[in-house]
């Protein structure tokens, strides 16, 4: 077998004769077997460490660069090849995302620090949003604070929120990267793995970055995607995507804001009062990707004619979801559990909300209906995130959980509807959104005795085995069997 293992050709040596015509082939890798066993650096005009122009490997590589440019190429490779952390390179996906926020939206805007005049707005805001918040729901405010964020600083405080979604993913992923070797190959080629790998999490912090970097540039608040993503007990807004979300719609921008506020805080009352929720949420996500399943075929392919003088080819396939795991029971299970659990959190919160706003608002409903469709559709960075990881963190059928809401609302009040996010098994599912008013006048199970058992059971007492059923006065239970 070669000496010079996965391709890397040896240096130009001077030949033992002085003959120039005896020169070892530059292609052969030294005339050691094949310089390019793996496929590295197959591409025409693209040579390998082993090619012609040997003398000097990164010129080959950085040669088109400006001179000005060297340095931070050389910084970006060595992160590349030097992380060891986890599935996604965080610092990367920082880095990222900072470069792209500095650089603005495509329409311009760029970010802009928060004055003290803007921070006062929305706390103000905030504080009414939760004054009228009270008249809509029977949950208690879950804002211990308002902020008022720049992109830059929604960025900073929503990453370990993305850390904890992405990294489940990432992580199946990542191992796949070190699969697509034959078993046997895999000791030998450990140094070829662990780079595949570091750069893996490189691309992946990469595409998470820029992603998180435009996304920063949407948002309003810190729970646009239905997602807690800031710290918990904190309602945030962005005064600079919520001017330019208002710039065309003739409304003012003191209601436009007010508005909004009352969404943050509507999210914050729910995440903050029903202590299941969030990892109810994230827990879907994590089931989602113990189902994962890589193309290794896909990837295989990718590894094979992969040219480290161009190391963007594997980005662009991760952006091209190259990656997408295919479907199986356990991830469609997850992922209706989580597109169910997305649509009711939001249609709740648009119910509450429209509630609360309708009496007080001339702009209520074309600000409802503005910020549906905006949901709806979902932005790039949401179908960014949606091609890495396969999910699409919007609920697509926000409008049914709605109407479910304002249903439960008419028929058993705000207490009897909000006494629903008790349990998540009490929650409306699917099929109960295809059929909103069966679920509305279902009868439902009495859970007191239920309750009053647990309580003698802890208590060391002993009670009668309990009757979850309503039975109808002068029903006789024996009967229930008969015509």
């Amino acid at each position: 077998m070669s000496d010079t293992p996965f391709g890397f050709g040896l240096p130009p040596e001077e030949p033992e004769d002085g003959d120039e015509g005896k020169k070892k082939d530059p292609q052969s890798g030294g005339g050691q077997g094949p310089a390019n066993p793996f496929g590295f650096g197959g591409l025409p005009g693209a040579g390998g460490f082993g090619a012609p122009g040997a003398d000097n490997p990164l010129a080959a590589m950085f040669g088109s660069l400006n001179p000005n440019d060297l340095g931070a190429a050389f910084q970006q490779l060595g992160q590349m090849l030097s992380y060891e952390g986890g599935p996604v390179n965080w610092d990367m996906a920082k880095q990222i995302a900072r470069q792209t926020v500095a650089q603005g939206t495509a329409d311009g805007v760029k970010d802009a620090s928060v004055g003290p005049s803007e921070r006062t707005a929305v706390q103000e805001a905030v504080r009414l949003a939760d004054l009228w918040l009270d008249d809509a729901t029977s949950l208690p405010s879950g804002a211990g604070s308002a902020v008022a964020w720049s992109r830059a600083e929604w960025v900073e405080a929503t990453l370990p929120a993305w850390k904890e979604l992405v990294d489940p993913v990432a992580e199946r992923v990542g191992a796949a990267m070190g699969d697509v070797l034959p078993e046997e190959m895999q000791a030998m080629a450990g140094p070829l793995i662990g780079m595949m790998r570091s750069m893996g999490g490189a691309m992946f912090g990469s595409q998470i970055g820029q992603a998180v970097g435009v996304l920063a540039g949407e948002v309003v608040g810190s729970t646009d995607i239905g997602l807690p993503l800031g710290p918990a007990g904190r309602a945030a807004l962005l005064p600079v995507n919520i001017e330019a979300f208002g710039k065309d719609l003739g409304v003012t921008k003191d209601e436009v804001r007010l508005y909004l506020a009352l969404r943050e805080a509507a999210h914050q009352r729910l995440f903050a009062h029903v202590p299941w929720l969030r990892s109810h949420l994230f827990g879907a996500v994590e089931g989602y990707a113990r189902g994962i399943k890589v193309d290794t075929a896909k990837l295989e392919d990718v590894v094979g004619q992969f040219d480290p003088q161009n190391p963007e080819q594997l980005q662009d396939a991760l952006q091209q979801g190259m990656f997408q795991p295919e479907d199986t029971p356990a991830q469609k299970a997850a992922l209706a559990r989580l597109e169910t659990a997305l649509a009711l959190v939001e249609g709740w919160v648009d119910a509450v909300v429209h509630a609360a706003a309708k009496p007080r608002l001339s702009s209520a409903d074309a600000l409802r209906e503005t910020l549906r469709r905006r949901r709806a559709s979902g932005g790039p960075a949401e179908q960014t995130f949606a091609t890495l990881i396969g999910l699409e963190l919007r609920p697509r059928r926000l409008r049914d959980a709605s109407r479910l809401w304002a249903s439960l609302t008419d028929a058993r009040g705000v207490d009897g509807r909000d006494a629903l996010w008790a349990h998540p098994d009490m929650l409306p599912t699917a099929s109960d959104l295809d059929d909103p008013d069966g679920f509305v006048h279902r009868e439902q199970l009495d859970f007191s005795e239920l309750d009053k058992m647990l309580g003698e059971a802890a208590s060391g007492g002993s009670g009668e085995k309990p009757n979850l059923k309503k039975d109808d006065p002068g029903t006789d239970s024996k009967d229930d069997d008969t015509e």
